[in-house]
C-alpha cells in the first residue's frame, strides 16, 4: 500500500497526488493507492491516516509525505514502522507556521479556517526525537523557494537521501522520480 500526504493547505488533488496515483493505476495498483484528505487540523489529519495503516502491513506499506506531509510521514513511519518516502518535507513546522496564524484558505478546496496556536501546539507534539534511518527516503531540491533543503538534509543525516540541484517547492520535475520512489516501496523492481 502507499499512502500519500500531501501538505499545508493542499489536497489529493495536487498535483504530485494525481501523477502518482496515475502512475499506480497503470501499474495495475490503483487500489493500493491511499491519498485522504487531510484536516487543516494536525491531530485530524493523522486520525485519518491511522485507519489505513493500523489495516495494512508494516512492510508492505509506504508513506510518501510532501511538505507538511513529510513531517506527518515521519510521525506515522516511526509510530507504525513503515517506510517513508519525504519529498521537499516541513522540518520542524511548528516553527516555520507559527508566523502565518490568521485565516488561511485551502488552495485547492477553497476551504476557509483559522490557523491557531492550538494549531501549532498539535504540530509540536508530533516531533520525532529519534529517527530508524532505515526507514527514509529524502528527496529535496535545492531550488525549494518555501522551505530551506538543508534543514531536511539535516535532520534526515544518516537517511537515503537524494539532493537534487535547482527545482523548486512544488517538486515540478515529479514525474521524473515516480520509478525512484516505487523503487524504494517495492512497487517496482
Amino acid at each position: 500500500m502507499l499512502i500519500y500526504l500531501h501538505g499545508f493547505n493542499s489536497s489529493p488533488q495536487s498535483f504530485k497526488a494525481r501523477l502518482l496515483r496515475s502512475r499506480m493505476e497503470s501499474l495495475g495498483r490503483a487500489s493500493d493507492f491511499v491519498c485522504p484528505a487531510l484536516s487543516h487540523r494536525p491531530s485530524e489529519a493523522i486520525a485519518q491516516v491511522e485507519p489505513a495503516l493500523s489495516a495494512a502491513r508494516a512492510g508492505l506499506t509506504t508513506l510518501v509525505g510532501s511538505s507538511l506531509g513529510g513531517f506527518y510521514a515521519t510521525w506515522l513511519a516511526e509510530r507504525y514502522g513503515v517506510r517513508a518516502v519525504l519529498i521537499n518535507p516541513a522540518v520542524r513546522p511548528y516553527d516555520l507556521l507559527a508566523d502565518y496564524l490568521g485565516p488561511q484558505k485551502n488552495l485547492y478546496t477553497g476551504q476557509e479556517y483559522e490557523l491557531t496556536k492550538q494549531h501549532i501546539a498539535e504540530l509540536g507534539a508530533l516531533e520525532v526525537d529519534a529517527l530508524t534511518p532505515e526507514r527514509y527516503f529524502l528527496l529535496v531540491e535545492t531550488g525549494d523557494e518555501v522551505l530551506d533543503y538543508r534543514a531536511a538534509v539535516e535532520r534526515y543525516r544518516g537517511c537515503r537521501q537524494s539532493v537534487i540541484p535547482g527545482g523548486d517547492h512544488a517538486c515540478s520535475d515529479f514525474a521524473r522520480y515516480l520509478d525512484i520512489i516505487l523503487s524504494f516501496a517495492g512497487v517496482v523492481s
